[in-house]
């Protein structure tokens, strides 16, 4: 029995929050409280409102007042939860059912919340497979993800004075969070979730964003998503894949 798009969605978000999304049908207009997300790219009050909303989440964490957290710690961290938002669901559904094309920011939907992994739609359209792809990520449809969407929120929060090594840096940590994401909360899927990152991994913006360390090849990006910098005289923990790990 050929699954609905609902069943495929579950499916995907039982990898956790992050994984989770609604469908809409492909070419649909946002109604109700869904906004397209280039809303971040057109309109900088959307923006400025979801960054001043983390920049009081790391000041609070920390014991501090929002205005002792620079600005552009806020808008790092706020670029890295939106792109671990999009890539994570996209990975998982070309993973498991292919992607036919890149989503851009326009044909993607959101619902501003409070912090955190916000409600996505995704234009998942119909799943019958007359016409689909194989599964897995191609490499057009990779490099047209790096083009559109992710180009263009790196474009957007460079405006906010984050580098754009910063950025992409970003991205690449987003991709293969992704995959450790999926290898905690469901072992099976991760292997054809990690082929799909690969892929993406290899677009050069991205492929100049990280390096594989050791013997086994361990995640590493170039680059800090600055969030240390958040804590008291910027004496915070720093991620896991940081450039600064080795050094701390």
């Amino acid at each position: 029995m050929t699954e609905s798009t609902a069943d495929r969605a579950r499916r995907v978000a039982a990898l956790g929050p992050f994984f989770a999304f609604e469908a809409h049908d492909v070419g649909a207009a946002a109604m109700g409280p869904w906004r397209p997300l280039d809303q971040l790219v057109r309109e900088p009050g959307a923006l400025a409102e979801r960054v001043a909303s983390v920049r009081g989440r790391l000041a609070a964490g920390n014991g501090r007042r929002p205005e002792e957290v620079a600005a552009r710690v806020a808008a790092s961290v706020t670029h890295l939860g939106v792109v671990a938002r999009l890539v994570s669901p996209l990975l998982a559904v070309a993973a498991a059912y292919g992607l036919p094309s890149a989503p851009g920011l326009a044909e993607m939907w959101w619902r501003p919340g409070s912090g955190g992994a916000f409600p996505l739609s995704l234009p998942f359209g119909a799943p019958a497979d007359e016409g689909r792809p194989g599964r897995g990520l191609s490499e057009p449809v990779a490099a047209g993800l790096v083009d559109g969407a992710l180009g263009q929120l790196v474009g957007v929060f460079a405006e906010l004075s984050v580098s754009r090594r910063v950025l992409w840096g970003n991205v690449a940590s987003a991709v293969n969070g992704a995959v450790a994401a999926a290898a905690y909360s469901a072992p099976g899927a991760a292997g054809p979730i990690r082929q799909a990152a690969d892929v993406l991994l290899a677009q050069p913006a991205l492929r100049a964003a990280h390096v594989r360390t050791g013997a086994a090849g361990a995640f590493r990006r170039r680059s800090c998503c600055l969030i240390y910098r958040a804590a008291p005289g910027g004496t915070g923990a720093v991620c896991g894949d940081c450039v600064l790990a080795s050094r701390r």
